[in-house]
């Protein structure tokens, strides 16, 4: 029995979940966990250090390692969420199944990248980010990864 289950759970790929770190995406991320542990599922966690030399009329910089030092502090501010989390929810100490990645480019095509490359079967993302902007029912990010997204996504409201 734990063969099969341990078979179904390769075969239903993780699910994603999109942090910025906001309390908004604490709420996503811990929700993300509760399913995760019942569907006996592996949960990636993805932050995206925004590169704005992927944007249409900006030059990107020759350096591989341009982008070292701004992934470098995300690193850290992943380290610090993660230990948030630890002290929020006993659910999210005991879960043993999170991947943590630093992606850098446009967060909305790398999260979909990502969920593709993963083979992931959900996007699970908070509903408004760090811009703060209340009167939007959903941030302009997860209204666009809503959009574009050949899996299921599901909003969190905080």
């Amino acid at each position: 029995m734990n063969s099969e289950i341990e078979s179904n759970k390769s075969q239903q790929g993780p699910i994603l979940v999109a942090a910025d770190f906001s309390e908004n995406s604490m709420t996503a991320v811990l929700w993300a966990v509760d399913l995760a542990n019942a569907l006996n599922t592996n949960l990636v966690l993805i932050h995206i250090v925004h590169d704005r030399a992927e944007g249409p009329g900006y030059y990107k910089h020759d350096s591989i390692d341009a982008m070292r030092p701004m992934e470098d502090v995300a690193e850290k501010m992943m380290q610090q969420f993660i230990q948030k989390l630890n002290q929020k929810s006993s659910s999210f100490k005991s879960f043993s199944n999170l991947e943590t990645r630093i992606v850098t480019g446009l967060p909305v095509s790398r999260i979909l990248e990502t969920a593709d490359n993963l083979g992931a079967k959900m996007i699970v993302m908070g509903s408004q980010g760090l811009t703060g902007l209340k009167h939007l029912l959903i941030g302009s990010k997860a209204e666009q990864v809503v959009r574009l997204a050949k899996i299921p996504v599901t909003i969190v409201k905080n």
